[in-house]
């Protein structure tokens, strides 16, 4: 009896990238159908735009001149152990270092790259006064990631934010 290992074995290696190229075009088509939801789903003019959740504040990303931005709306600790407003103290610049850190715009530059991807955007931390290249991740979910980095994309960090329901 003559089983289909047999027969691979016979006709030798062009029998085994034949094979190969149906297992690849096969695992493609797989592939392409289990991706093609979530694409499509941020294709659908899904857009970050609107108020999200961090760690310690909640941030408004908005559009302007098509590209997104983002600044601090409201912060989970407004006032320092003290009663001060809190300030933009870690700023380079002394004469930023007074200006008040809710209503500060410290994302911008964000520009589409593809679907649920913006790119080629700058980060400002307030807590340690640098400013990072970044970009933006959003599936048209309830998360929207961003990540900052400095040079390249690996040498950095992502945050997750959530999006505040209305």
């Amino acid at each position: 009896m003559q089983t289909e290992f047999n027969r691979i074995r016979d006709r030798g290696w062009t029998a085994f990238y034949i094979t190969f190229r149906k297992f690849a075009f096969f695992a493609l088509v797989v592939a392409s159908s289990a991706i093609s939801p979530i694409a499509a789903k941020a294709e659908q003019g899904s857009s970050p735009v609107g108020l999200w959740k961090t760690e310690d504040a909640q941030v408004e990303i908005f559009e302007a001149d098509g590209k997104l931005s983002g600044k601090i709306a409201a912060l989970n600790k407004e006032y320092t152990s003290d009663g001060i407003e809190k300030t933009d103290i870690s700023n380079p610049d002394p004469a930023k270092r007074s200006r008040p850190l809710i209503g500060l715009v410290f994302m911008t530059g964000f520009t589409p790259e593809g679907p649920g991807r913006w790119d080629h955007g700058t980060v400002y931390d307030p807590k340690t006064g640098h400013t990072y290249a970044s970009f933006l991740e959003y599936d048209g979910g309830d998360t929207v990631k961003l990540r900052g980095y400095i040079g390249i994309s690996l040498i950095g960090r992502t945050a997750v934010w959530t999006k505040v329901k209305e």
